[in-house]
């Protein structure tokens, strides 16, 4: 995308933001208020409907359009891109108005003002695997359609939020998978096997189980834990034989092993050795120093020289050395 489209992008925000603070005329009664509210939903002027049904639930509380103002107040945030205000609004209702007749309307809404809440002006725009995003609003979404369709199982709007709990379950499975290869990068192999497993045990019938069983499968290689290993592989070898990670009959791990040499060690062939990571000084860190040491002190005279001696680091060659081949130590 070009600079000029974010810019563009930028002072519509700008814009939308600077002109939500319309004033309402005063003397406008409850009707009049009601159907221009009305005209400008019907307008998408989100953001003029927005001050006329906030203005009409504060001034007529208990007039004939009160309740109704506050659903279509959830539906105005909800496409004004307003997904915290809509959730808020919906939340308030669904509060002083559990018997509603169309309560399930503002859980559907709750729903999916969290549904769209990573997809905001910007993702509109740019191409962004959500995969990879936090999950979290994900997650809200599928539990407020989870209640809408227990609650209100013959609510008109219970078949779409069904379709989006399984979408939402693809994605929330998918970004485990992704959260394993990234310890399986970092050489967290049992953290990568235990997002594996809980993949395996707990969205059964997603398309992610299958790679939920190859973390596992490779997680449990690097560890050394070949029944583990075997037991895994041969679940996905049953299961799903076309599996990526399977070629002619072998297992093909999709992450190689990392190599924790420095730059310079690796460009070198290992002659010349990079410095020694400079020891943690984490609060734990320190702690478990200062219990050694503590230990220490408390040892009988005897055990501490031969203690000291131990603790002598061995002789070592240095980089002039190793450049040298040993022809000028």
């Amino acid at each position: 995308m070009q600079v000029k489209h974010l810019l563009l992008i930028a002072i519509l925000a700008l814009t939308a933001a600077c002109s939500s603070t319309e004033t309402v005329d005063e003397n406008l009664g409850e009707v009049e208020l009601y159907q221009q509210a009305q005209a400008d939903l019907d307008n998408k002027s989100y953001t003029s409907a927005i001050s006329k049904l906030k203005a009409l639930e504060s001034r007529y509380p208990f007039g004939r359009f009160a309740e109704q103002a506050q659903l279509e107040l959830i539906y105005a945030y909800y496409r004004n891109l307003e997904p915290e205000a809509a959730r808020s609004s919906a939340e308030r209702f669904i509060r002083l108005h559990p018997q509603h007749p169309n309560v399930d309307y503002a859980y559907y809404l709750k729903g999916l003002a969290s549904f769209d809440q990573d997809r905001g002006l910007l993702a509109r725009f740019l191409p962004l695997d959500m995969t990879k995003r936090d999950p979290g609003a994900a997650r809200d979404s599928f539990n407020e359609f989870a209640q809408l369709t227990s609650r209100y199982p013959n609510s008109r709007y219970a078949p779409d939020a069904k379709a989006r709990m399984i979408y939402l379950r693809n994605l929330l499975a998918a970004n485990e998978i992704h959260v394993a290869h990234y310890y399986l990068k970092r050489q967290a192999y049992v953290a990568a096997a235990n997002r594996g497993r809980y993949v395996v045990e707990n969205f059964q019938g997603t398309p992610a189980v299958a790679d939920g069983l190859a973390v596992m499968t490779e997680s449990y290689q690097r560890l050394g834990l070949e029944e583990l290993a075997a037991t895994s592989l041969k679940t996905l070898e049953a299961n799903y034989p076309d599996h990526e990670t399977l070629e002619d009959g072998k297992f093909t791990p999709r992450e190689t092993e990392a190599d924790n040499r420095s730059w310079l060690s690796q460009a070198t062939l290992g002659l010349i050795e990079s410095e020694a990571p400079r020891p943690d000084t984490s609060r734990a860190n320190r702690d478990v120093i200062r219990q050694y040491e503590t230990a220490v002190q408390d040892l009988p005279e005897e055990l501490r020289p031969a203690l000291k001696d131990a603790e002598q680091p061995s002789e070592t060659r240095s980089w002039w050395s190793y450049l040298t081949f040993g022809l000028f130590d």
